[in-house]
């Protein structure tokens, strides 16, 4: 968002008249604080959802094809849908002695205990699903059609993969025009900058991270060589009950507390302006520079997990587990090829 030429003359301007009146640390970091209690309360939610996957009433139970494997996607931490051991014609239709037996990963028998339930009817149901849990599991089911004709054998095959939320976030960039780069006020300025941020958001159960601080000298046009800090943090959130006020209901949700913090960014600095705007006396040493506010919405996955549109059409932007012969190591976006990697939800290439 770059500022028009008469607000960059003003900026140009307004430094002319602070270069003679440079402030003291104290008064700097006073200043600073002094918007923090003016900053009401925000409202305002997060309308870019992502389109992650969500269980409807028809997916609730998930019926197996004898001719490919069916993918299931598990949210971490959560119940799966009832994985039945049937197709979808014999869903509805009436077996004779039927028998039902779950394979997992590495061709081991399921067996019920906390996590894994087997219905009386044969379906397959996790509960609290670990990444360990993901793979390929088959179900082998054996019954008669009618009391007189023979027993008939049916063998599915299921991809059972975990999956969780993308790590979203906010990225902020502001500039501010500041004393030379070698003052220690610019450190002193930084911290005290981090900490009103850190405080805004604090009850929201979101943190700010600082990525990068810079001071760089920019020549403006008819305003000389000027000083100024580039800071570049984000704003993401904790989990809900990590906050200093746990709740569970929907206003927790990660995209509304960001979106309140947002909002309470954005304010935070539109009232230095205005604030700046008002002030009567030469212009302190340190201010933010209007119009130099900037934001990216950033998705990212964590490691082990990446998106894959392609490979998991009914999950698109879902952060689903790699599976053998990809990983990623960081907060990437995708899951990177491994030949060497023989695990699901692989970190590195090993």
């Amino acid at each position: 968002m770059e500022a028009s030429a008469p607000g960059r003359a003003r900026r140009g301007r307004r430094r002319t008249r602070a270069a003679g009146s440079p402030l003291s640390r104290a008064a700097v970091l006073l200043f600073l604080s002094a918007f923090l209690v003016r900053v009401p309360a925000s409202v305002g939610y997060l309308v870019r959802l992502p389109r992650s996957f969500r269980l409807t009433k028809d997916s609730v139970k998930i019926v197996g094809s004898t001719n490919f494997p069916v993918k299931v996607y598990v949210m971490l931490h959560q119940k799966s849908p009832h994985i039945l051991c049937v197709t979808q014609r014999l869903r509805n239709a009436e077996l004779i002695d039927p028998s039902f037996q779950w394979h997992g990963p590495k061709g081991k028998v399921v067996s019920e205990n906390s996590t894994t339930q087997i219905t009386s009817t044969g379906s397959l149901v996790f509960q609290n699903f670990q990444e360990r849990m993901s793979g390929i599991y088959t179900c082998s089911l054996e019954y008669k059609p009618t009391v007189e004709e023979t027993v008939k054998h049916l063998y599915l095959k299921y991809i059972i993969y975990a999956y969780r939320e993308p790590h979203y976030y906010y990225q902020f960039t502001a500039r501010y025009h500041a004393p030379p780069c070698n003052s220690i006020y610019n450190i002193s300025f930084e911290k005290k900058l981090l900490q009103i941020l850190s405080k805004l958001v604090l009850d929201l159960s979101c943190e700010i991270s600082l990525l990068k601080s810079e001071c760089h000298h920019v020549k403006m046009q008819k305003a000389g060589l000027q000083n100024e800090l580039f800071f570049t943090f984000s704003v993401s959130s904790l989990d809900a009950g990590k906050g200093p006020k746990p709740c569970t209901d929907h206003n927790c949700e990660s995209s509304r507390r960001l979106a309140k913090a947002k909002n309470l960014i954005e304010r935070f600095f539109n009232q230095q302006v205005e604030a700046l705007g008002r002030r009567a006396e030469p212009l302190p040493e340190i201010y933010y520079i209007e119009g130099t506010l900037q934001m990216v919405w950033i998705n990212r996955c964590f490691p082990g997990y990446g998106m894959n549109d392609l490979q998991h059409p009914k999950c698109p932007e879902c952060c689903v587990i790699c599976s053998p012969g990809s990983y990623n190591p960081r907060d990437g976006i995708h899951c990177l090829q491994c030949n060497s990697s023989l695990m699901y939800g692989a970190k590195t290439c090993s």
